[in-house]
């Protein structure tokens, strides 16, 4: 089943890395506006130089989703440009090897909450009022299979995630009633360079792709979820 996206205007953090980029891809394909947001946006020209280069699509100045002041500049250029945003996707978001609790530095532990955890609070805190005023719009976050139980050694970004997982319960039963859908989805291990590149032994083809995701996203993104809200989507791969 083909979704259009035609004339809705599709916000992404992170869209630089592997997620990003192959969600933006997607998205454009299905007929999309995108405002794409990173810390590092000249990587996009490289990455996506096709989308880049579309008019119809919106580069957002340097970001940094943990910052407030820089999260609310950022979605207001957005909405000088295109008057509205119907879809925010919340792909950024990092992993920093574990340690022991007991062991972990605090900041380690505060570069995995703000990473993961309060950039997902910050962008959705500043698009939840334009959507509200629209009447509606759609809401997608990533956690991590990560989120559902703890593990040795990785208790921070396990902490991240599941505050990612919490958050969007909130808000989509804060915000259901108001038109807007907001789901989460629980990807396992992703198949990308640098994940290869520290599991050089792993069996790559258990593993699940950007592209299978973004499949996901974008159905959580269209019409055919309108009655879904809080839900958190297993997206493992067959690991």
């Amino acid at each position: 089943m083909k979704i259009d996206f035609s004339d809705q205007v599709v916000a992404i953090t992170g869209a630089a890395g592997n997620l990003g980029g192959a969600l933006a891809r997607a998205f454009s394909e299905a007929g999309a506006n995108l405002a794409l947001i990173d810390r590092t946006p000249e990587r996009l020209k490289e990455i996506l130089p096709d989308i880049a280069g579309e008019t119809r699509h919106f580069i957002a100045p340097p970001t940094d989703v943990t910052d407030s002041q820089s999260v609310d500049a950022t979605i207001q250029k957005i909405i000088e440009r295109f008057h509205r945003i119907d879809i925010l996707v919340n792909t950024a978001g990092g992993y920093r090897a574990g340690t022991p609790v007991h062991e972990t530095s605090n900041a380690d532990w505060d570069f995995m909450l703000n990473l993961n955890a309060r950039s997902v609070f910050l962008t959705c805190k500043n698009v939840i009022p334009h959507m509200l005023k629209q009447g509606r719009g759609r809401i997608v976050n990533i956690a991590s299979s990560a989120a559902l139980s703890g593990s040795a050694n990785h208790a921070a970004y396990s902490v991240s995630k599941t505050a990612v997982l919490r958050l969007t319960e909130s808000m989509a039963a804060e915000l259901k009633s108001a038109g807007i859908n907001v789901n989460c989805v629980l990807p396992g291990i992703i198949d990308t360079p640098p994940n290869r590149k520290a599991m050089p032994d792993a069996d790559y083809k258990t593993w699940v792709t950007p592209e299978s995701i973004a499949g996901v996203i974008l159905f959580l993104s269209s019409d055919a979820a309108s009655d879904i809200h809080g839900a958190a989507i297993p997206v493992f791969g067959k690991g």
